[in-house]
């Protein structure tokens, strides 16, 4: 037994490598425009200075892209594996808990403002706008699951709040002005497709360093996992780890929001898909898997709104909760199950 779980873990990890890159290959030489695989590695190798084309094809509209759901995607995964962490629920994540929307909502509040005055949003006024309403969200769930201790119940709560932030910002988007109208409704549908380097290179170091943070926080959580006197009793200072755990998340969900828009079900659905594939609870493990598994998962979800039925192309937020909203059933269904035989 010791044996094959040493084995799977490593083979899981080349597994996810392997369909990191194959996807990375497959949506690049997908499109409109076709591409050989032969001219893409030229470009790719080239750079910046092939002006054709194809090169303008792959490295500004298609490699930002791909890149970008890759890295959010992980961002997102891990978001929801420190907030299911703190809360000791399986279905606490970004979007199911309303954090997600309440970052959307102060975004747009910014962009409104923002936009009246100047012809383009900072992108550390979004990461501001998006964290502190990720922050606000966080408090009001933070206040009622004190109050309550059933899952189903901190779900309906979650949901309503991620309805009042969608309703406020959708009359915010109401109001704004018609030349605004269209950029703020598309992203607030959630995508990858107006990405660029310029802006995804500042939120890819935002998320690195928070997802740095989360693994050297690997073994106080642990600990935590275990129970908040076993950690005390090992050292761990549980209200600062409780702080860094809710900071972290915030963080990065929020990061995730201010650059594609609120994206559904990634945060829940990874890290239990995640820890069904590698079978343990180490977040030594966990946090890197996690991560590669929610780029593959968001790389693919993403190649399969943009050809499932193009020219049109479908929003990430609805093949996202295509995959994820089934596992998030199946958790609740299991825990009923659970708390029926008790």
């Amino acid at each position: 037994m010791k044996t094959a779980k040493s084995i799977r873990i490593p083979l899981m990890f080349c597994l996810l490598i392997f369909a990191f890159f194959a996807l990375l290959i497959i949506s690049i030489n997908t499109g409109s425009v076709s591409i050989s695989p032969a001219e893409i590695f030229r470009i790719i190798s080239v750079g910046i200075s092939d002006s054709s084309k194809a090169a303008n094809v792959i490295l500004k509209i298609r490699l930002p892209r791909l890149l970008a759901a890759a890295v959010l995607g992980g961002a997102l995964s891990v978001s929801g594996f420190l907030l299911q962490t703190f809360f000791r629920n399986p279905i606490a994540g970004p979007y199911v808990l309303g954090i997600s929307n309440g970052a959307r909502m102060f975004v747009g509040l910014a962009m409104i403002f923002v936009l009246r005055h100047a012809s383009g949003v900072p992108f550390i006024i979004l990461i501001a706008a998006s964290f502190l309403g990720s922050l606000l969200v966080t408090g009001f769930v933070l206040f009622f699951s004190q109050r309550v201790q059933s899952m189903s119940v901190l779900l309906v709560l979650g949901i309503m709040i991620g309805s009042i932030c969608t309703a406020v910002t959708d009359f915010i988007i109401t109001f704004a002005d018609e030349a605004n109208v269209a950029n703020l409704h598309s992203w607030s549908m959630g995508s990858f497709s107006a990405i660029s380097f310029a802006s995804l290179k500042p939120a890819a170091i935002v998320i690195f360093a928070a997802v740095l943070a989360a693994f050297l926080l690997s073994k106080p959580i642990s600990a935590f996992l275990l129970g908040e006197n076993y950690a005390l009793s090992m050292g761990v200072n549980v209200k600062l780890f409780r702080l860094a755990l809710i900071g972290l998340s915030s963080l990065l969900s929020a990061t995730v929001t201010a650059l594609s828009g609120p994206i559904s079900f990634v945060g829940v659905a990874v890290p239990h898909i995640t820890k069904l594939l590698f079978r343990t609870s180490k977040p030594v493990i966990l946090i890197p898997s996690i991560f590669l598994l929610g780029s593959v998962f968001c790389m693919g979800c993403d190649l399969i709104a943009r050809t499932a039925f193009a020219p049109s192309e479908l929003a990430i937020s609805t093949v996202t909760a295509i995959f994820g909203a089934p596992v998030v059933i199946l958790l609740m269904l299991k825990r009923q199950r659970r708390s029926g035989s008790g």
